[in-house]
């Protein structure tokens, strides 16, 4: 008998919550048929048509003359390198951490070395620099492996900076023929020398 009273409560209150569900805050979601409900003008934001930006939807599929002009002219375009030509800039705080770093370098503290400059590393991600100052703290702490890996990031990132590039690549010669591989030296010097 108490089971069956459960149950019923249970299915009571499905109902219940349910019928609440029917009818939200703004009242009823029955319409009588015959009546249109009228909905509010979506905002204006622009009033000439010629001021609003185009907004694609991906049903919509531009063509090949209206995507030519839709491109900015080439003195529209900013003459500023993207990440892919050059790396980030240290920023003031990656600076201060780098210094401390090679001081500690110079004390002989390889350890605390590698976790300035992984701050700063977390600072500036995309900074060629700090790389390459981690591949030689790994270096000074004769870890070899993460260095050559620290390098090659540092190379990845170094753009079209000339001063960069030959330094990491003169870097990595190092690091690979201190881990027995001369040929991979010997690719890295002749990169090293063709910039």
């Amino acid at each position: 008998m108490n089971k069956q009273r459960v149950l019923h409560a249970g299915v009571l209150a499905a109902l219940l919550s349910l019928a609440g569900c029917a009818s939200g805050p703004g009242g009823s979601i029955y319409v009588p048929a015959g009546e249109s409900p009228q909905a509010p003008e979506p905002p204006q934001t622009a009033k000439d048509e010629k001021d609003k930006p185009r907004v694609w939807r991906k049903s919509e599929q531009p063509s090949a003359e209206e995507q030519e002009q839709a491109k900015p002219e080439p003195s529209e375009r900013s003459n500023k390198p993207s990440y892919r030509d050059a790396g980030d800039e240290l920023s003031p705080a990656a600076l201060s951490l780098v210094r401390e770093a090679d001081k500690l370098m110079k004390g002989g503290d390889t350890q605390a070395a590698i976790g300035r400059l992984e701050r700063a590393q977390r600072i500036a991600p995309r900074s060629a620099e700090v790389y390459f100052k981690l591949s030689e703290a790994y270096v000074a702490g004769n870890k070899l492996g993460p260095a050559e890996q620290f390098t090659l990031k540092g190379l990845s990132l170094a753009g079209n900076d000339a001063r960069l590039q030959r330094a990491g690549w003169l870097l990595l010669a190092d690091i690979r023929r201190a881990r027995g591989n001369v040929a991979g030296a010997s690719q890295a010097e002749d990169r090293a020398s063709a910039l």
